[in-house]
This record gives C-alpha cells, structure tokens and sequence, in this order.
C-alpha cells in the first residue's frame, strides 16, 4: 500500500506539473497569435479600403470606451477587432481626408448606446462633413435616439413601411417596496440627500417629489438637445417640432417625409443604387462597404514620442480585483493601471475617461488617492461620457480640469447604505429559524438574518454622514468651492453636463478629443500621440482570465441566461448582489439610474 501511494502522488505531481506547463505554453501561443494579429490587422485593413469605398457604420452596435482584440477570429471569422468609442471617433476622423473613403453610411434600427455617447458619434459626422463628402442614412425603422444622430446626415431614407420616432422623452422606475412587504423582507436603508434616489424603489411605490423634479430637468436638457438636432435637418423651428412631438404627428414613413424629418421612402436595394452612382459604380457593382472593425487598423495616429495617456474607467466602482468579464472599476486592478501611468516617463499628461454610476464608497477614496499622486507628477484632465456621478465624479472632482457632454449625467454628490432583514421571510414564509451564539454585543454585525439594534442603525448612519462630509470636502477642495454650495448643488441631485457647466460641476462642455487637446495643451505638447490604458484586452485573453478565476462554470452559464431573459433589469440585480457580497456597506451609487428614452 505504501508503493501504492508513492506510485500514485508521483504520478498525480508530473500531471499537475504537466498542465501548468500546458498553460504556460499556451498562453505563450496566444500571446504572440494576438500579437501577430494586431500586427497583420493593419495591413489587412489597408487591403481591404479599395478606391470609391464608403465607411459603414451601424448604430445598433454597442460602442463602449475601449474596444478589442480578437484573436478567436483566425478560427471563427470575422474582424480581428472590436471597435470602441474612441475607436470610432478616430476612424471618423482620419475618414475626413482619406482619398479612399468617399462617404459614410448609416444603418439605423435602435441604438444600445447613452445620450451622451449618441452626442460625441453626432459631432464626429458634422466635423467629418466639412470634407463634403457624404452621409446617407437608412433604415426600416429609426427610432428616436438613432434619429439624433441620422439627424446629420445629407440625406435620411426610410423604408415606405416603416417609420421616423418622434415622441418626446420618457422614464421609467421599478419599485419594490410591495414585494417586499409581501416576502416579509425588511429594506434597512441609510442616506444623506434628498435627491439621493437610489434607495428609493425599496423603501416607497412611487418617485419622491424631488426625484420627480430632478428627472424632469434632466428630460428638459436633453430633449432641448433633440429638438435641435431635429431642426438642423427639417429647418423647423424648435416649438413647431416639440408640438409635432406632442400631438404625435409623425405616424408613418409619409409623414416623416412631409415634415421632412426623412428625405425619401426608399427600399434597401433603392438605397444601394443611390450608393453606387454615388462611388461611380454599375448597377452589377459590389459597394464597397468598409466597417468601423475593420477600418480602425488603417487608423494612423500621431509620431511623435510624447504620450497622452487616455485611462479608461467604465463600469460600476468596486473594491479588489476586477472579477470575470463584466465592466469594473475594481480598485486594486484600477490602481495598476494608474501606476503605469504614473510611472512611464514617455506619458506626459493624462485623460481620464469617466463613464460610471459610481459604486463603494472605499473603492472610490482609494482611486482618488491615487490619482492625486498621479496629478502631483502629470496633468489631469477627465473627459466624462454617459455617466460620471456619484462615486463617478467623486475620482473626476479633483482634475485639473473636467469636460462633460450635454446630455451627460453627473454630480449625485451623496451617499446611502443599504442592508435586507430577512428574518420575517425565513421564519415565516420557509419555517425556518436562526440562533447562535456571540461574546460581544456587535460580532454577529452586519446579520442579515436579524432587524438591526437601535445602535447598530446609527453606526451605519454616522458612517453615511461622516462620508457625505468626506465627499463634500474633496469636491470642495477639487473645485475650490465652499462646502456649504457644494450641499446646495449636492444632496445626491444628478444634472445633465449643461446643468454641471452653470453650477460649476465642468469646467466646460467637450468631448474626449477636446479634453486631450486640453492636456496636451497643459503639458506643452505639439506633436504626441495617444495610448490607452488599460490595454484593449483580446477575446481570448479575457476567456482565459474567466478560467483561472473559475469564473467559466455552470454558474457563469446561468449568469448568461439570467442576463438574456432580464434584459435591462440584470443591471439592477448584478449592483445588488455586488452591494451584498462586498465588506464595504456604504455606498455612493446611481444603481437605478433613470433610463431616459
């Protein structure tokens, strides 16, 4: 039996041994695939722009801050890239003087994208139209937020069929405070701020006045954006549009067509004929279409050795390490990425791209306290995108100077904690029942199996107030503002960037391009070029993290189908269970950040 065991532990070590060496060399393998497929993307790219081709770019597409890699393309097809915002808007730009490139073409059918990412794609066409090239758009359908940005183009066309959307703005809130009470489930909810709405839908059934009044100014910025969108195209005033609007005059594609909102009906293979004469092709021609994916790789950027770092943070704020492939800005991985930053001598002033709710409130401190040491040795300028509020513009106050979009939401300058005695839902729902034993007043806190102690409550609260002052001071600070205005505009309110410019939230109204123009301006640059940071990560790079997280498993499967059947209320549920699951309980969030559509 003791030969047994010798036998089998050695042979169990060699295949341990044996599949470390596996993935070592594997990963090895991928890396330098992933490398030689970014190297032989650019010449594929440039091999693929024929003369007379146009640039097609698809507004249902999902356009987040960083794009990516894909090596699995060599064995699934495709493009070997992903393209991101920035991406995007390079793309646009460097198509304005690409003698290849003659016009640009708009597909429509419903954007996934914020109003602030549909606002920065929107400037990116009226700049590249200066070239006098052309923009068509077309769709079936074009729903409200593709119309703002179709809006720019030369020529809109819609199927005889479908239809142009023109019906105002609207939002939408979930409460659950009545399933609560049904579950016996009891919300203990902490938070400074009137305006700080986050925690509503557990603790009321309906919005609270000032959340109300908070919405409706974020509606009236925004839908002000719209109408003048609408006016560049129809060259109607703003009033006679808003009062289309409001009567729901546009119907139909005729209707679209007689208010001028479209150009045309027109069949998809009518659109085509049009493309062709337009490229001086025959009617049996390919058009050739070239897409953002592909196109990016031919991109050339600037040549001089000088760097503007362009440090990406999207997603919700969160403590330790960035987890599976979800959008984070996990603090400790965050921080590396800074440090790098920080560190390279060849970096001479930074861009922070915000595009955050916010999230822990520790998470978001030890972020800011970095980017304070990074600000001692670099300029700071944020670029904020869809979202920069809460603990978003808690790491964005302390920039040398911060660029907002119109339609960008931010401030929410407050704080909440939140916790769930479920205690009345196990005993009396399930039967079942808890007991143990302590030998301190407080070692069982935080116990969601229990209704907290009247002491507990204000340990929490004072934790909520001493943080609401702490936010106050940085924003203070940052802004050089007194504390007691900062209250004022604070309270947990969120304001569109056009609000945040007036109350001295933003320095000015930008996108990233301005804001990188700005550093590079700070630091005395001529000729630089840009890197981001993190690096766009590959496909196949992030399935292997997932795998040697553990992340890959059955429950990452059920993840993915409990995503699928939620829709847009997984988010929700993703930033619970996160709230749940981190030591830290107090929290500066917008988890139910209200959809305006």
């Amino acid at each position: 039996m003791k030969q047994f065991f010798k036998f089998f532990f050695a042979s169990f070590l060699a295949l341990v041994v044996a599949g470390i060496l596996f993935f070592a060399v594997f990963f090895i393998v991928i890396g330098s695939i992933s490398r030689s497929v970014s190297g032989a993307a650019a010449k594929e790219a440039e091999s693929l722009v024929k003369d007379n081709s146009i640039l097609y770019i698809d507004l249902t597409d999902d356009y987040h801050e960083l794009g990516e890699s894909n090596t699995l393309a060599l064995f699934t097809g495709g493009s070997s890239q992903t393209a991101g915002l920035h991406d995007l808007m390079k793309s646009v730009a460097y198509a304005k003087t690409d003698e290849k490139i003659k016009g640009i073409y708009l597909k429509t059918g419903g954007s996934p994208n914020g109003q602030a990412t549909a606002q920065q794609i929107r400037e990116a066409l009226k700049d590249f139209k200066q070239s006098g090239k052309f923009i068509y758009a077309y769709g079936d359908f074009i729903p409200q937020s593709d119309y703002f940005i179709a809006s720019v183009a030369d020529s809109i066309f819609i199927n005889p069929l479908g239809s142009v959307e023109l019906k105002g703005l609207a939002s939408n809130l979930v409460f659950f405070k009545g399933a609560l009470d049904k579950l016996n489930v009891q919300p203990e909810i902490f938070y400074c701020g009137q305006f700080k709405s986050a925690t509503e839908p557990f603790r009321m059934d309906k919005m609270s006045e000032p959340n109300r009044k908070q919405i409706a100014a974020l509606q009236s910025d925004i839908w002000k954006e719209m109408l003048n969108a609408v006016s560049e195209h129809t060259h109607a005033d703003t009033a006679s549009i808003n009062t289309w609007a409001r009567t729901g005059a546009i119907q139909t594609a005729n209707d679209a067509v007689n208010y001028k909102l479209a150009d045309g009906t027109r069949y998809k293979d009518e659109v085509e004929t049009l493309l062709r004469r337009k490229t001086g092709k025959n009617e049996k021609d390919k058009i050739s279409f070239i897409t953002i994916n592909d196109y990016v790789s031919n991109v050339k950027g600037g040549t001089g050795d000088d760097q503007v770092a362009i440090l990406v943070a999207e997603g919700e704020i969160v403590d330790g390490e960035k987890q599976g492939s979800s959008y984070q800005i996990a603090s400790e991985t965050f921080i590396k990425e800074i440090r790098k930053v920080r560190d390279n001598e060849k970096v001479k002033a930074v861009v922070m791209r915000v595009n955050s709710p916010g999230g822990s409130a520790l998470a978001s401190e030890v972020i800011l306290r970095e980017l304070q040491l990074l600000k001692k040795k670099k300029p700071l300028v944020v670029s904020m995108g869809d979202l920069a509020a809460s603990g978003g513009y808690y790491i964005s106050c302390q920039a040398d100077s911060i660029f907002a979009l119109p339609n960008t939401i931010t401030g929410s300058i407050g704080v909440f904690g939140m916790m769930f005695n479920t205690q009345a839902f196990f005993n009396q729902k399930l039967g079942v029942t808890f007991d143990g034993e302590k030998n301190a007043p407080y070692a069982d806190f935080p116990n969601m199996n229990r209704p907290m102690t009247e002491q507990e409550k204000k340990f929490i609260q004072n934790g909520v107030d001493t943080i609401y002052m702490t936010f106050k001071s940085r924003v203070a600070a940052g802004r050089k503002m007194d504390i007691a205005y900062v209250d004022s505009i604070g309270q947990g309110r969120v304001w569109t960037g056009t609000a945040g410019l007036k109350n001295g939230l933003v320095d000015a109204l930008g996108n990233l391009d301005r804001a990188i123009r700005s550093a590079a301006a700070i630091a005395r640059l001529k000729d630089y070029r840009t890197v981001t940071y993190p690096a766009p990560e590959d496909k196949m790079e992030r399935l292997m993290r997932m795998f040697s997280q553990g992340s890959v498993s059955g429950k990452a499967m059920a993840e993915q189908l409990l995503e699928q059947e939620m829709g847009k209320e997984y988010r929700w549920f993703r930033i619970l269970r996160t709230m749940q699951q981190q030591k830290n309980h107090v929290w500066m969030m917008m988890p139910f950040v209200p959809e305006i559509y």
